[in-house]
């Protein structure tokens, strides 16, 4: 339902909520070896968050990504739109263009009220609510 640039992005992003602060900067290449993510792909997908001022990023010898209070603030849903746009979760899941409520494809209504819930859960979810849950063990970030 969300693109791998989404997924790598939204686990970048949960990485930093629990490394990360203003005077904890994390690199790109230790963000890429602490995920799995390939460097160059995730530095890109950074890069455009940061542009988005998602999160917060800073050049230099002392530089590298982090996030503050605000961004830690974001929902799940800004992160993935800013990576690929609304239409992936919006769109038919059969990919017809017309697909709509009053015109509905054949699989509309299996999916159509789960993938409500699921965008109103990544609306509702800000990044901080999941930094709990990974700190206390109950969800993981490992590789």
């Amino acid at each position: 339902m969300i693109s791998n640039s989404s997924k790598y992005a939204l686990m970048g992003v949960l990485y930093l909520a629990v490394n990360s602060s203003e005077e904890q900067k994390i690199l790109a290449k230790d963000l890429s070896s602490n995920t799995g993510i390939p460097q160059a792909y995730l530095s890109k997908l950074m890069q455009e968050l940061a542009r988005h001022s998602l999160i917060s990023s800073t050049r230099g010898p002392k530089g590298g990504f982090y996030l503050t209070h605000e961004n830690r603030k974001v929902s799940l849903i800004d992160i993935i739109d800013v990576i690929e746009g609304d239409y992936r979760l919006t769109s038919c899941i059969l990919s017809l263009h017309k697909c709509n409520a009053e015109h509905p494809c054949p699989l509309h209504h299996l999916v159509g009220e789960t993938k409500n819930k699921f965008i109103q859960h990544l609306e509702e979810t800000k990044v901080q609510d999941l930094v709990g849950h990974i700190k206390d063990g109950k969800s993981f970030l490992s590789i």
